[in-house]
């Protein structure tokens, strides 16, 4: 077991931003506020890719693939970004991921198709969407409470590949389809 997978008594917090080459600053400055207010009563283990690092936190450029599927099975709360790999990787462990969506008009992706595609996923009960700091604390002060809330029956019968794919083609689907089709299409 690596230094990083110690056993830690603390409840785990992992926080991933995926594989985008945009920063996601924005969720790493709540990260590191909500640290801040918890003392060092929580273990917390970070992904940040090119975001800068999170005061208070273990810090990883990246992860691999088999460790961060580890800390998600280990995790009292899993924090990612709205893209669907992140998503289905933490359904796939058992956790309902908590969903901050990066938004175009800071920098932190091309398009806004994440905030679409986790309100669709948030209606839904796939994910807990967190738009705003306040609601991010809210979710992981819960999820440290009451682990079962953020627990999910791991998603089976279909690979992650094949659920990162649908997942691609709904998001496809909602960013394609013009605003107010829908309502046209109801009468």
């Amino acid at each position: 077991m690596s230094e990083r997978m110690r056993t830690d008594d603390r409840p785990l917090v992992l926080v991933t931003v995926g594989t985008d080459h945009h920063p996601f600053n924005r969720l790493s400055d709540w990260i590191e506020r909500w640290l801040a207010s918890r003392g060092d009563t929580v273990r917390c283990v970070v992904q940040n890719g090119t975001s800068h690092a999170v005061r208070g936190a273990e810090c990883h450029t990246m992860l691999p693939h088999g460790e961060l599927r580890s800390l998600m099975e280990q995790a009292a709360a899993v924090v990612c970004q709205g893209g669907p790999g992140g998503i289905t990787e933490s359904r796939s462990a058992g956790r309902l991921p908590i969903v901050v969506p990066r938004t175009s008009r800071l920098g932190e992706h091309v398009d806004d198709h994440q905030i679409r595609f986790t309100q669709v996923m948030a209606a839904s009960g796939r994910i807990a969407l967190a738009g705003s700091a306040e609601e991010l604390t809210a979710h992981l002060d819960t999820a440290l409470a009451d682990p079962s809330r953020y627990r999910v029956v791991p998603d089976s019968g279909t690979s992650p590949v094949a659920t990162t794919l649908l997942f691609g083609k709904l998001v496809g689907d909602l960013v394609s389809r013009p605003r107010g089709m829908d309502r046209l299409r109801r009468g």
